[in-house]
């Protein structure tokens, strides 16, 4: 899985959470349909599940050396909130400072983190792990990710649908409790779900990198 990882950029994992674990994950709070709350490991229970996710044998093995949970962000499709997500990378990171250095960009806030565009060799350490508390079909819009684009760095609109086009698209498919593991730069999208009825996909997106960074900027929040 390892070798596999490092050429594709992601990996399925199956059967990380049972069936119970994952109804008792739903039932923390209300679920908004749509993405938010990239707070969340501010909340004990998802700081004690992102500490878990990071023993697993199986995953473990895929992060790196000494990895830190740096953010886990909710989404959360529905019959009635379908929402399609364009080809992209996650190129942005939670920093607890605004440094002004030439290496980073795009500062934003979001549910009240600063987030910043790291350069590529810090984005080539992180690993994103999307545990899934509901099965996903190709139905019901799942993640459609373009093998091996994560090793191209970071990519403009047109060189990133060029390769979409040249290695086409793998549909991440899940059972109740699997996660699929990727790394950000890996190009990634996903579809409105069909129109019928498919229930909820409720996904639990954890990232993890490496425990320092560079140029003095540090994690907001760590875990």
């Amino acid at each position: 899985m390892i070798e596999s990882f490092a050429k594709t950029g992601f990996a399925h994992v199956p059967s990380v959470l049972d069936a119970s674990t994952c109804r008792a994950l739903c039932a923390q709070s209300p679920w908004k349909s749509g993405a938010g709350d990239r707070s969340l490991l501010r909340q004990p229970w998802c700081a004690t599940l992102a500490a878990s996710l990071r023993e697993h044998p199986a995953l473990s093995s895929l992060l790196a050396e000494t990895p830190v949970v740096v953010q886990c962000t909710r989404f959360a499709k529905s019959d009635k909130h379908i929402w399609l997500v364009p080809l992209h990378q996650d190129l942005s990171i939670p920093v607890a400072d605004r440094i002004d250095h030439p290496a980073w960009s795009g500062w934003s806030e979001k549910d009240g983190l600063l987030f910043a565009q790291p350069p590529v060799d810090v984005l080539e350490k992180m690993v994103a792990v999307r545990v899934h508390l509901d099965a996903c079909t190709r139905e019901n819009g799942p993640l459609r990710v373009v093998s091996g684009s994560h090793r191209h760095g970071r990519l403009d609109v047109a060189t990133a649908r060029r390769l979409r086009d040249r290695i086409g698209e793998t549909y991440c498919t899940a059972d109740t409790g699997d996660a699929w593991v990727m790394r950000p730069l890996l190009l990634h999208a996903s579809s409105k779900a069909d129109g019928e009825s498919h229930g909820q996909r409720r996904v639990l997106h954890f990232l993890f990198g490496p425990a320092i960074l560079p140029h003095g900027f540090r994690w907001n929040p760590a875990a």
